[in-house]
């Protein structure tokens, strides 16, 4: 099974590691479920045409997800998944990671108010992933044009908590300086007689 073979819109999410991925995530079937897998899958255009179905379906999860959910699938139950169980595991692991969907995350994303860092974020992926994406970039874009890119820089994100990392959104300070305090009307004055004297007005 290759990227080259795919064709249509349904599939311009899928990159090479994710057909990589699910190859695995068939390899680890066969392996684990060696007579149901060949029962189910008895030929190779059938099994293509599956794995096709699969990879349109899960083209939304980070590769390293997708890899997970088939092991929680298997250290879970004696039977072969179907799609609809593989789908369940990988947003399971998602949800105990506190990440959500990546459609869900890119929904928040464009929704968000500004200033952006000062806002309540499921997780810390999302606003990264935004930032990243570029703020004005998703708001003055179609959602043809801006939820893949939203969606690389999300499955980067999602990538690094799912290997242990532990992502943090920078204080609002450091990124939008908070507007000055308006003096009052003695600094004011006092100011400005201190600056006619130094210019000599």
């Amino acid at each position: 099974m290759t990227p080259r073979g795919q064709s249509g819109a349904s599939r311009k999410l899928a990159t090479e590691g994710h057909v990589e991925a699910l190859n695995q995530v068939f390899a680890l079937f066969r392996l684990n479920y060696h007579n149901q897998y060949y029962a189910a899958y008895p030929g190779a255009d059938q099994l293509n045409q599956i794995k096709k179905l699969w990879l349109e379906a899960l083209s939304d999860y980070p590769v390293e997800h997708i890899l997970k959910g088939a092991r929680h699938a298997i250290e879970h139950s004696e039977y072969l998944p179907t799609l609809n169980r593989m789908l369940e595991c990988c947003q399971q692991g998602l949800g105990e990671l506190g990440l959500p969907h990546p459609r869900d995350a890119y929904v928040e994303a464009c929704r968000a108010a500004t200033p952006k860092s000062a806002q309540a974020w499921s997780h810390p992926a999302v606003y990264l992933a935004g930032r990243d994406s570029d703020w004005f970039f998703l708001a003055n874009n179609t959602e043809r044009t801006s939820w893949p890119v939203f969606k690389a820089h999300y499955d980067q994100y999602c990538a690094r908590v799912l290997r242990g990392e532990s992502l943090e959104i920078p204080a609002p300070a450091a990124l939008e300086k908070a507007p000055e305090k308006p003096l009052a009307r003695e600094e004011q004055l006092a100011r400005l007689k201190a600056l006619r004297e130094q210019t000599g007005l």
